[in-house]
């Protein structure tokens, strides 16, 4: 039989997904440039992607800039993405700055960027090795809750939050930058600066975050790399002297202002210093398969003709004189030629990642005191107490290998099984005592974990979740943790309904500083048992009627927490002449259970919306784990549209929890406490409401919110924190700015 060599083919452009622009360019479905090989098909790079330029196409006199992104958040242990929306979304920007967190659910201190504690326990988390930086969640952003951003062209974001004067008013400004270096690479950092002079006097506060970012997305390598610095300096006023300058000012001679009430310290402050440097990154093994096209974008296989005419001459003679079982072998050979040359598309399937996670964080806390009022604090250990610098450091390596195989590499994997182990070093050091001399003694710690992890994450109807690990080796020796979680998805009466379930069990040893503290003022050395923690919680989501409740129940064995102790002291004739205050770990060694249902339900008639949050929470043990019986969120806006281009969000809102004791705030440790019984009160009861107009025009956002409008209308209750009085009436102003470039 006779076989004809054939030669590279003369091919014609063939039909492929992609378009054309207004300038008869070719683009891809998102309107990206597009590169074409000289026989008109997209280039491919080695990865399977087609290749296309990002940020601007130079073929054009008229720059055209592409604007499109999305974002994702990291697990801290594997680095596995999550996809999450972008902070662009038009309504409520106006509660995005407030220490209260957006529905009002957090105790502070009134100054923003001040300590803060959620008064919903579900919500709480346990506190970290470096706790004092834990009451800073409202600014201090740990790198499992940060936003990665891929983006078609640069993107900017510049925001700022202002109110009150240059005497008491609160400035933040925050800049993000987000750059692709390529399709799967890309590079960007956030800048963040807060500044609350404080409308009452020595609370001021100055927080300063530098975060850079980079990853690297491709088919066999993945990595993502992080690294934050922060500063966080707050003054410490230790609340008003008397509470009657708020609950009963008709007592005094004269009115007060904020500035003109005195305050318990002054001259006391509380620094914290903090880096870390983050890095995961994982290596896939698994092999590339084609991409089944619809037959609408399938090469088009050209006329005999067609392929005939790539021949030289001699061959097509050759070929014309064969007998028609040659000429059917040569046109076979044609076209299987022709498909061979065209560009496949191609996905990458892992079927298998080996994973290396490396996370380095330093960190330093320091307490100024230089005007320490006489029996304000029950114990002085050592030095002056008007001149006091005591400062504590701790840093920490901890590097995780793991080795996964992946959901979904076959019909058989229906889900994904992670093995990993784990060491951890820690390193901390408190200041001590040798024969009277002040010392500094270092206490160092390590922890060798396994674990594993079980997930299935693809798909529309069933999604789960379980990862467990426990310490085999070192001071959390015993130390286990087991969560998991799932969710549902179905149809039902024309409603997408979605029931998820999370539960965990935990045995936790306590954090280091609830375990050894030294200070001129608070000093201990406990032996804590393992907390042991229990937890069922579940959701039920109705999209259609915008329905949400959450019910869960924890039970918490050898419950740890911080309290403060009202010490009485007597004046020179021994009659009570106050209390000094003593800040103690206690441990309660039964269990403590909790129960919470909380009730999202939103409603919309045409113009006008209605956002609500209930939540109800009991607690068998009050006296050691206060919260209040009921929380609850109102906010009531209309949305209409000013010229067909300006939204208008105009509303007003209203925050409000029933009485209780709510903890106090001990400056010394920077913690929240339970209130002595000596001492204590209740808190609550008293509505907190603010009116605000939200405006967005393009990629600009833009808010005038004013807070507690009902200041001096049941003033007794104002407090969220006892001694710590709510701001009065202020006016908050906001911009965030959105940049393509």
């Amino acid at each position: 039989m006779l076989c004809l060599a054939l030669p590279a083919l003369a091919q014609t452009p063939v039909n492929a997904p992609y378009g054309t622009d207004a300038f008869g360019n070719p683009v891809d479905a998102n309107g990206n440039p597009v590169q074409l090989d000289e026989f008109g098909n997209p280039i491919f790079d080695g990865s399977g992607n087609d290749s296309f330029i990002w940020g601007r196409d130079t073929t054009q006199e008229e720059k055209i800039i592409p604007i499109g992104s999305f974002a994702w958040k990291i697990d801290e242990r594997f680095g596995n993405v999550t996809p999450a929306p972008m902070d662009t979304l038009p309504d409520n920007f106006q509660n995005f700055n407030l220490t209260a967190g957006p529905t009002g659910q957090y105790n502070f201190l009134g100054n923003l960027g001040s300590p803060r504690l959620s008064r919903l326990f579900m919500d709480r988390r346990p506190y970290s090795n470096f706790i004092f930086a834990d009451p800073f969640d409202y600014f201090y952003t740990p790198v499992n809750e940060f936003l990665f951003v891929n983006t078609l062209s640069p993107l900017t974001n510049l925001s700022y939050h202002s109110c009150g004067s240059k005497q008491d008013g609160e400035d933040r400004l925050r800049a993000t930058f987000a750059s692709n270096i390529n399709k799967i690479a890309g590079i960007g950092f956030k800048v963040d600066y807060l500044y609350g002079r404080g409308y009452y006097n020595s609370q001021a506060t100055s927080l300063f975050n530098g975060t850079l970012f980079g990853y690297y997305r491709g088919d066999r390598y993945d990595m993502h790399a992080w690294i934050s610095v922060n500063h966080m300096r707050m003054g410490e006023n230790g609340g008003i002297e008397d509470d009657n300058y708020i609950t009963h000012p008709e007592d005094f001679t004269r009115s007060f202002g904020s500035r003109d009430i005195p305050t318990v310290l002054t001259q006391n402050w509380n620094r914290n210093e903090d880096q870390t440097y983050y890095l995961t990154h994982h290596y896939n093994a698994g092999f590339y398969k084609a991409v089944e096209l619809p037959d609408s974008l399938k090469p088009v296989m050209p006329a005999d003709s067609v392929l005939l005419a790539g021949l030289r001459d001699s061959l097509r003679q050759e070929y014309a004189k064969a007998d028609t079982l040659r000429q059917r072998v040569v046109m076979d050979s044609l076209r299987e030629d022709f498909m061979a040359r065209q560009d496949v598309p191609q996905e990458f399937v892992p079927v298998t990642s080996f994973i290396h996670t490396l996370r380095i964080r330093n960190a330093k806390h320091t307490v100024y005191s230089y005007d320490t009022p006489e029996n304000y604090y029950a114990d002085l250990y050592y030095g002056d107490p008007n001149h006091m610098s005591d400062r504590t450091r701790g840093y920490s390596v901890k590097n995780t290998l793991g080795i996964s195989l992946l959901e979904g590499f076959n019909k058989w994997a229906k889900a994904g099984l992670t093995a990993f182990a784990s060491h951890e070093y820690r390193h901390f050091s408190l200041p001590d005592l040798v024969g009277g001399n002040v010392i500094s003694r270092g206490y160092s710690e390590n922890n060798i974990s396994v674990g594993g992890q079980l997930s299935k994450r693809e798909g529309k109807t069933l999604h789960y979740d379980v990862t467990g690990e426990v310490v085999l080796l070192g001071e959390d020796l015993g130390q286990f943790d087991v969560d998991g979680k799932a969710d549902l998805n179905f149809p039902l009466f024309k409603d997408t309904v979605q029931l998820a379930v999370r539960a965990f069990v935990k045995n936790l040893n306590p954090s280091f500083y609830m375990r050894h503290y030294h200070s001129q003022f608070a000093w201990w050395d406990n032996d804590l048992d393992k907390e042991f923690r229990t937890r069922i919680e579940g959701t039920l989501s109705l999209e259609r009627t915008r329905t949400r409740l959450t019910v869960g129940v924890e039970n918490i064995k050898n419950y740890a927490y911080f309290a403060t102790d009202k010490i009485p002291y007597a004046n020179e004739g021994g009659d009570l002449a106050g209390y000094s205050n003593r800040v103690s770990v206690k441990q309660y060694g039964n269990s403590v259970q909790v129960f919470s249902a909380k009730l999202n339900q939103d409603f919309k008639w045409g113009i006008l919306h209605w956002e609500n949050e209930l939540a109800y929470q009991k607690t068998s043990h009050a006296d050691i784990l206060p919260l209040p019986d009921l929380s609850a969120y109102s906010n009531l806006y209309i949305v209409f549209r000013i010229a067909k281009v300006l939204r208008v969000q105009l509303g007003g809102d209203v925050r409000f929890f029933t009485e209780y004791y709510a903890p106090d705030y001990a400056p010394i440790i920077q913690q929240f406490t339970v209130q002595s019984p000596e001492t204590r009160v209740k808190l609550g009861n008293y509505p907190i409401c603010n009116a605000y107009v939200n405006l967005h025009l393009k990629h600009c956002r833009l808010y005038v919110n004013v807070n507690h409008v009902n200041a001096g209308t049941g003033n007794m209750r104002s407090f969220l924190v006892p001694h710590y009085p709510i701001n009065p009436l202020n006016i908050h102003f906001g911009l965030s700015w959105n940049f393509f470039n």
